[in-house]
């Protein structure tokens, strides 16, 4: 099966989620929550029994072709109402919840697809100092502080949480190069409609694949050194369910 391309911050996100998940050696089943197109689903179908779930029909549908090569998993086009209660090891969503309103409301319907002391983890855009054009148009309610985040996780039924801040220092720059590139579109979809539009924006075509992943690996390796350190764009969060 050939894997999807990511995008350059992609790259750098997933390199601590592969680390997160690989210390986890009691997750036999997933489910991730806004599956965008599958580049993730593809490179977690084969190792984890894999439900994605995406609103967005035009990415759910390449989601679906792209885990069909795979011969196994499930891609549901809709809300999380089609999916098991309390079936999965672990639940994740990254780049999600900064599009929800109800964020504490999301974090606990997540929860209760976990099994008991299952695990979440998931990603969100680091610090609102941050705040830019980019961050409007996706349809961001919000970045987040560490802080807050233990918080929130507590609110909802969450414990044992750690954190990392990714993104140093690559995604410095490619996230001013993303205002930039925001700062021109003159008119966008309303609010409800920009969330599915971001999971399209500036996605790579499937010819540099090899070509984001080998620009990125210097880069990767630089971040590991900085995960507990506070700097980056971006935060990967793992808690597990109380009960």
């Amino acid at each position: 099966m050939t894997l999807p391309p990511l995008t350059l911050r992609a790259w750098l996100r997933y390199d601590v989620i592969d680390s997160a998940l690989r210390g986890l050696s009691d997750v036999r089943s997933i489910l991730e929550v806004g599956c965008g197109q599958g580049a993730l689903a593809a490179r977690l179908v084969n190792r984890y029994d894999y439900v994605g779930a995406e609103l967005d029909p035009i990415s759910c549908a390449k989601a679906q072709e792209r885990i069909a090569q795979a011969g196994r998993g499930r891609i549901v086009c809709g809300d999380l109402s089609a999916v098991e209660v309390g079936e999965f090891d672990l639940v994740c969503a990254f780049e999600v919840l900064e599009h929800i309103d109800d964020d504490v409301g999301a974090l606990r319907v997540w929860g209760d697809r976990l099994r008991s002391r299952g695990w979440l983890l998931f990603s969100v855009p680091a610090y609102q100092r941050r705040w830019g054009p980019a961050d409007r148009m996706a349809g961001h309610y919000r970045r987040y502080e560490p802080e807050q985040v233990g918080e929130l996780l507590a609110t909802a039924g969450f414990t044992d949480m750690n954190v990392w801040t990714y993104g140093f220092p690559l995604d410095y720059a490619l996230e001013h190069a993303r205002n930039l590139l925001a700062r021109r579109v003159t008119a966008g979809p309303p609010m409800e409609g920009r969330t599915a539009v971001s999971g399209r924006w500036l996605q790579p075509p499937d010819w540099l694949a090899w070509g984001t992943q080998l620009a990125t690996a210097p880069f990767r390796r630089i971040q590991r050194r900085f995960l507990e350190s506070g700097r980056g764009t971006g935060l990967v969060v793992l808690a597990r369910k109380t009960s």
